[in-house]
């Protein structure tokens, strides 16, 4: 997720429950092939430590970028690459990128077939959705015939958004065309699951491979643990594993030009279930620093 799944967040949530396989934010190839490459190749930074199993999420529409940037991928650590042809957001399909490529599959075809022959060993994945304006199920035939590493799905097309249940019923026939074409190929489903126990649920019943959650990790830190523990979680415990964010956030980027005001997105993922929790919240949104943050979160702490 774009200005979310950056080292510092995942160093978190390494701490509190890693997944199987972390994403990261996605990064232009087109950016990262310009003079503009100083200011977003922070998005490719990794915690060797604690970003086991990564793979490096890409979006863009010059084929010959794809081959360039996942040609350098492994060197820099990552054990796969995947095609964002999923993102709604307007600005990227204005400028017919990510899912903008289902409509225009001559261009997806030059895309994926660049980036897994710069990719070269390194694992090939698509992350998408059920389709533009209505389910499509010849998109995800047209995708399992590259014979992909895994091909992940967003059960909800491009015009519903987020705005409407997913489609899980659906996740059955894309199960039934990869057995038939591409038997190799890892199916994940993502949309609406909310933790590790879900997950298996969701998995079990649509015959997915693996699980993505995504949305569901503003709810719970935790949300990849066998055992959660989040739900009985004190209020000085939320506190200092957001403040911990916000200091590895400060060591981490304080020299850079990346924007402070991306902290405030998680302080409800930390914030809530307690006492006093909207009052902080809002004592927070009126900061401008990460370090008027960490004091504030400091303070409370002491309380």
């Amino acid at each position: 997720m774009d200005d979310v799944t950056d080292v510092v967040f995942r160093s978190v949530i390494a701490d509190c429950a890693p997944p199987d396989m972390f994403f990261t934010e996605f990064v232009n190839v087109d950016g990262l092939c310009s003079r503009g490459r100083a200011n977003i190749i922070h998005k490719l930074s990794i915690n060797q430590d604690k970003d086991h199993h990564i793979v490096a999420q890409i979006w863009g529409k010059v084929p010959d970028n794809y081959r360039t940037v996942s040609s350098e991928l492994a060197g820099m650590g990552f054990h796969g690459v995947d095609i964002n042809m999923g993102c709604p957001a307007k600005n990227e399909v204005k400028n017919g990128c990510c899912s903008a490529l289902i409509n225009n599959r001559d261009l997806a075809r030059e895309i994926i077939l660049a980036t897994q022959e710069g990719a070269g060993d390194l694992p090939v994945s698509v992350k998408t959705r059920l389709g533009w304006n209505e389910i499509d199920l010849s998109w995800h035939e047209f995708l399992l015939g590259f014979k992909l590493n895994m091909l992940t799905i967003h059960m909800r097309t491009r015009q519903e958004m987020s705005k409407v249940p997913a489609h899980w019923d659906i996740f059955p026939e894309i199960v039934a065309l990869r057995d038939k074409i591409s038997p190799t190929t890892k199916l994940v489903i993502n949309g609406d699951i909310e933790d590790y126990a879900h997950g298996l649920e969701v998995a079990k019943q649509t015959g997915a491979d693996g699980v993505m959650i995504g949305r569901g990790i503003f709810k719970n830190p935790y949300c990849f643990a066998e055992v959660d523990p989040w739900p009985d979680t004190p209020k000085n415990e939320r506190i200092a594993l957001y403040k911990k964010q916000v200091d590895q956030f400060i060591a981490t980027w304080s020299d850079s030009h990346k924007n402070p005001q991306g902290l405030k997105k998680f302080c409800k993922v930390y914030i809530n279930g307690f006492d006093g929790a909207s009052e902080l919240r809002d004592e927070i949104m009126h900061t401008t620093t990460a370090p008027e943050i960490s004091a504030i979160l400091q303070t409370h702490l002491v309380a």
